[in-house]
Parts: structure tokens; sequence; C-alpha cells
């Protein structure tokens, strides 16, 4: 039994982008821990922002977390920093805002409970933060800076293949001019980049329980919610595009290709 920690800035990410991978080593016996930055109290949902929306949205990630068989579920009590009308920093974030934070106490932190767990492994984010929310972005900084720390041998950085994304992203410009194609050309991580493919069909079960605990995430706002769509999607079709997960390790050979988040290159 090994010990995996999964870095994540508010709940429900876990369930986008590494709620397969958990699901799967959770099954093979190895010691799974959550660890999220923000209760995400200031996330778009029906319920106003504030310390209800956090209290919802807690509660939301501990359904998550055991429907994923985590073994542990650990906040590490900074504010949801928000987004800005623009998709930035917003300006009226809380005093303790995650994006504010000092980072070396906040690996600090984080590396406590690495060093604790005799942790393996760790996740992150790209330095883009997948698509750039501020408080991912700093879950990179944050996260990269404690397994220097703590010493943890294997950080991997959870990401999108980007170039079927952006291939699909042109398709649908098409037929929706006003879609900006410009924002998703640096976010995530090229295939090139990509060491870590995760096939995690058999755990799409559990991916999309872990999903659909998110129930704030799944409405508000003006628009279609991502998550409320995603779990529209019919069973097959959702095991087959939701099927991967992809992650990057630094400093491997060019061109390697791992399938397992614990496999070493040869």
């Amino acid at each position: 039994m090994q010990t995996a920690v999964f870095f994540h800035a508010h709940p429900d990410d876990e369930a986008l982008l590494t709620a397969g991978t958990m699901a799967m080593l959770a099954a093979e016996g190895h010691r799974v821990v959550l660890v999220v930055a923000t209760a995400g109290e200031r996330g778009l949902a029906d319920m106003p922002h504030g310390d209800e929306l956090g209290a919802a949205r807690m509660n939301e990630l501990y359904a998550s977390a055991a429907r994923l068989g985590c073994a542990r579920v650990v906040r590490l009590g900074y504010g949801d920093s928000g987004l800005g009308a623009d998709g930035g920093m917003a300006e009226d974030r809380p005093d303790n805002a995650f994006i504010d934070a000092d980072l070396e106490e906040a690996a600090q932190r984080l590396a406590a409970i690495l060093k604790e767990e005799t942790a393996e492994l760790l996740t992150i984010y790209d330095p883009a933060g997948g698509y750039g929310h501020p408080d991912h972005v700093m879950v990179h900084r944050v996260g990269a800076r404690a397994a220097e720390i703590a010493g943890t041998p294997i950080l991997l950085e959870a990401t999108v293949n980007r170039d079927p994304l952006l291939k699909g992203i042109r398709l649908a410009a098409r037929f929706y001019p006003k879609l900006d194609v410009r924002a998703f050309e640096s976010a995530y991580s090229a295939g090139s980049d990509i060491t870590h493919r995760i096939n995690v069909r058999k755990h799409a079960k559990a991916k999309r329980a872990a999903m659909s605990a998110h129930a704030t995430q799944a409405t508000g706002g003006d628009g279609d919610r991502t998550l409320g769509a995603m779990l529209r999607i019919p069973a097959p079709i959702f095991r087959y595009v939701f099927g991967t997960e992809w992650y990057v390790r630094r400093g491997l050979p060019p061109g390697t290709r791992l399938r397992h988040p614990f496999d070493q290159p040869s």
C-alpha cells in the first residue's frame, strides 16, 4: 500500500480532474488523501456567497470523497479567492484569500500533511492552473514547493490534453462565433508534454457519483453549468469521454508514456 495525496483548490475540482484516478488507487488498496485549499464559499451557485455555501460545499466534498474511497479529507483553511468579472482576480476577495497567502507558509501546511502521511505521490495542477483560475495557479505553486519541502518523490500535474480539446472548440466556434478559441490555446497541457494517460473507465461510475455529489455546482448563473451538462451525458458516452485522466511529471525523458500514477520510467 502506498499513499497518494490529491491537492485541489475547491470542492468539486477533485471530481472533474482526478476522481477516476482516486477511485482506482483506492480500489487497489492504496491510501487516498484529499486536500482542498478552500471551502469554495465564493463559487457560482444558487446560494449566496459566504459560510453557508462553504459549509454546503464541504458536505458535498465529504460525500464525493466517500464515493471515491478516500481515507481522509483535509481543508487547509484558506478563503476562496473567487473570480473577477473578466475571469481574473476578484477585487473583493476575503482577507484570507488563498491567492494572497504567504507561499512558504501555505506550502509548509501542506508539507506537514505529506510528512504525516508519508506520501509517495502528490497531485497538483499544471502551471496554468488548467483554465487559469487564480486559486488553481496557486495550487500549482504551493504544491510544488510542498513536495520539495517534504521530499515527496512523485509530483504529478493533473491536466487535460489540450490538442483534442482545441479541435473540438474550433469546430464548435464555427457554429458559435462568440466562442473565444484563443482563451483555450494556453489552457491545460499539450499532448506532447503529457507523461501519464490513466485509463479510468472501470471507475467511471464512481467518477460520475463524485460529480453528482456536488449539487450546488450543477446549477446557478445565467447559462448551463458545465457540471450539470456532464451529468446529463448517457453513461456509455460518459465512460468514453471521461475514461482517461492526464498528468504531467516534470523531468522525465521526452516521449515518456506511463499508465499508472506510481509507474516509473524504464
